[in-house]
């Protein structure tokens, strides 16, 4: 946020899955371009520079606070020093990054696995959004509620959206400034599992109660958005075709139920 140029939906502060982990992609700073990785194969954070420089960091258990003091002493070192807003977001009782004596954790194990949950995710979402040539976003990692999503869009605006915990208005209305089928993974948390999910803003007339497969998607009132168990996926004789047809059937849920103008939107199917 700090180095790139803000890009609408807030594209430019994303993360990016890579053959070994997740990636900003470069960023400028002065006189040359500087990138971080996360390493999930050697459980490394890289922080690289188009002039050679090159720091990597262990991704082990320690505080966050000397993770922090090592992230930012490494910028220093490559003479790439950036300030930045000390307060995690997103999450419940905030301690500034700094203070943070309390978190400590790292499993190597499950970071891996769900680098790789991303990664294959990715793949089955890069079909789904070849399909589509009106305005759709990138696939990408939202750090704050660490979601991988896909966004289409119908070209239309969208009423002001409500303000949300947590996130300033200008970001929130910034996110929804136009008519949305939107879809992603969420990793879940204490006592949620993991699911991938579906929505629209605003959303349309009838679009809760429209049918969607596979049989294990279902509408979750609480939530306002259509969810598959990530777990169903997984033990589905055929998971891509499975997660195809969630992403397939609730945009078309949201694309009839407010009339998308489905013809200029979507690419035409490719015959053999």
């Amino acid at each position: 946020m700090e180095l790139t140029p803000a890009i609408n939906q807030c594209w430019n502060v994303t993360l990016y899955p890579t053959v070994r982990g997740l990636t900003t992609s470069p960023m400028p700073h002065r006189d040359r371009m500087l990138q971080i990785d996360f390493d999930f194969i050697e459980h490394q954070l890289l922080l690289e520079t188009s002039t050679g420089g090159r720091i990597a960091l262990p991704l082990q258990p320690m505080t966050v606070a000397e993770f922090y003091r090592q992230v930012m002493a490494a910028l220093d070192g490559l003479e790439t020093p950036v300030r930045i807003w000390h307060m995690p977001v997103e999450i419940a009782q905030p301690i500034p990054f700094e203070s943070d004596y309390t978190h400590q954790s790292y499993d190597r194990e499950y970071a891996q696995r769900f680098w790789r949950v991303l990664l294959e995710t990715s793949r089955v979402f890069t079909i789904f959004r070849a399909r589509f040539t009106g305005k759709v976003s990138p696939i990408h990692l939202f750090w704050g509620a660490l979601d991988l999503a896909c966004t289409r869009f119908s070209g239309r605006l969208a009423p002001v959206h409500p303000s949300m915990p947590g996130l300033p208005d200008r970001v929130v209305r910034d996110a929804y400034s136009h008519e949305v089928s939107s879809c992603g993974f969420w990793p879940g948390a204490p006592g949620i599992e993991p699911f991938f999910y579906s929505y629209a803003y605003p959303e349309p007339p009838g679009y809760a109660q429209t049918p969607i497969t596979p049989a294990q998607a279902l509408f979750d009132a609480k939530m306002g958005e259509f969810i598959l168990p990530y777990e169903d996926m997984r033990q589905s004789a055929d998971p891509d075709s499975a997660l195809l047809e969630f992403l397939e059937s609730t945009y078309e849920a949201a694309a009839n139920c407010a009339r998308w103008d489905r013809a200029a939107l979507e690419a035409a199917p490719k015959t053999e």
